[in-house]
């Protein structure tokens, strides 16, 4: 067996599972060197207040404004534009693939999510980067899924979002979605506000619990789709997810693994799965809504997230018009 002991545990974890970095800021990202990294609204809207960012907001104003449109048109396609320039800088550090979120204010609109993910693939491929290094983020809605299974049928990879449930995993798997995000920390939050509990042992952790059984019934029923656990609350949700496809981790929660010592077991093991007596599920639109339906977490947390980043998004277009 090889020694790891001289490893810290992000050293570790990339042994078995890939790391994302969840972080719109490029030195964040080039100090952890992940393999890919994956931006929303909130982050977006974080870097994009800061000086150093300034000139990729500056080139998207010039590229809206070239573009002779009414000023509705300009504000959206400038806000696209952000969205791709910061993704094209993450590019040129990680060497696989950067998450560009389409708007959560399209979570309902199937027509309105196509049309803005072909437009940030064609920006992308006007810069030289090719599809296959682009997952497109959408909310994991029942249009959500839809947008997905026509998107991955054009050959446009999509990472789905703001998951809570199996319900959810189970309808991004049946549109053969690359990648899913199940949230982990926001689980956590719900339960401990729900239950009065402080804390839960890190096996206990109703996130970690999710996203394990998500793991479980994809590995046991061969679905290729990839889980990447998201949305942390601190390192010991981490590590107890060990051996999932992807983990997308904060920078803080980064740097805490990296001056860690200490061993890292592997946790979810895909042939342990693989002998578990679950049973397939197949979901239609009627199944889903009422399976979410029935969760009263993950209800309550798709919503509250849709509408947070769709808040974020509305703060980031006023900063915008002010420069219009």
């Amino acid at each position: 067996m090889e020694d790891l002991s001289f490893m810290n545990k992000l050293e570790q974890l990339k042994k078995f599972t890939t790391i994302v970095a969840d972080t719109g800021e490029f030195a964040e990202i080039k100090k952890f060197q992940p393999t890919d990294a994956t931006t929303n609204p909130s982050l977006i809207l974080a870097a994009a207040s800061l000086p150093e960012y300034q000139h990729l907001i500056d080139e998207a104003i010039a590229y809206g404004k070239s573009k002779g449109l009414s000023k509705e048109e300009e504000k959206t396609l400038v806000l696209d534009r952000i969205f791709v320039n910061f993704g094209l800088e993450i590019l040129k550090i990680v060497p696989g693939r950067v998450s560009t979120e389409v708007d959560a204010r399209l979570s309902f609109d199937v027509e309105g999510s196509l049309k803005k993910a072909r437009s940030f693939i064609d920006m992308y491929a006007k810069a030289g980067i090719p599809k296959e290094r682009v997952l497109i983020k959408l909310s994991s809605t029942w249009e959500g899924i839809l947008t997905a299974e026509i998107l991955e049928k054009e050959g446009i990879h999509c990472n789905m979002t703001l998951m809570f449930s199996m319900a959810q995993a189970i309808g991004c798997a049946q549109a053969k979605a690359t990648l899913i995000s199940p949230f982990v920390g926001r689980i956590l939050d719900w339960y401990k506000k729900a239950e009065g509990k402080a804390s839960y042992p890190p096996v206990e952790d109703p996130g970690v619990v999710s996203v394990t059984e998500i793991f479980n019934y994809y590995k046991k029923h061969g679905i290729k789709t990839q889980i990447m656990g998201a949305s942390f609350r601190n390192a010991d949700e981490i590590l107890e997810l060990a051996g999932c496809d992807l983990l997308t981790i904060a920078p803080k929660l980064l740097a805490e693994l990296q001056t860690a010592e200490g061993n890292v077991p592997k946790k979810l093991n895909e042939e342990k799965a693989k002998g578990l007596p679950l049973e397939k599920i197949q979901i239609d639109e009627k199944k889903f809504r009422w399976m979410l339906c029935e969760n009263a977490m993950a209800t309550e947390k798709l919503y509250e997230g849709i509408r947070n980043f769709a808040k974020d998004s509305i703060k980031l277009e006023k900063t915008i018009e002010a420069r219009l």
